[in-house]
């Protein structure tokens, strides 16, 4: 497998991740996620080697399509946080557009 192979294999990885996480499917997410940890690890192997321009375009998609997860992840996560504040009755601080905390 070539670099180039490794990075469409994490770029698709990382689309599965996306619908997996839009789903709800947490199989589908651990398959997803360890698909993509393999590619990685397979485009590692290739640590030294100078980057060809189509790899480089591959590595800066799969860096913001991993971006887009980790946003997923963080709201959902943010999401669970105040829905949990309300079961028990505790009321979360509001934000300002800013992100600082109104007391």
């Amino acid at each position: 497998m070539t670099r180039r192979d490794a990075l469409i294999t994490v770029i698709e990885s990382l689309h599965a991740e996306i619908a997996a996480l839009k789903a709800n499917d947490v199989s589908a997410l651990e398959a997803a996620t360890r698909a993509k940890l393999s590619g990685i690890d397979t485009v590692a192997l290739f640590d030294g080697e100078a980057p060809s321009g189509e790899v480089k375009e591959l590595a800066a998609e799969a860096h913001r399509l991993n971006e887009t997860c980790r946003i997923y992840v963080n709201l959902m996560a943010a999401n669970v946080r105040r829905r949990l504040q309300l079961l028990s009755g505790e009321t979360a601080p509001a934000y300002r557009p800013g992100g600082y905390a109104i007391a």
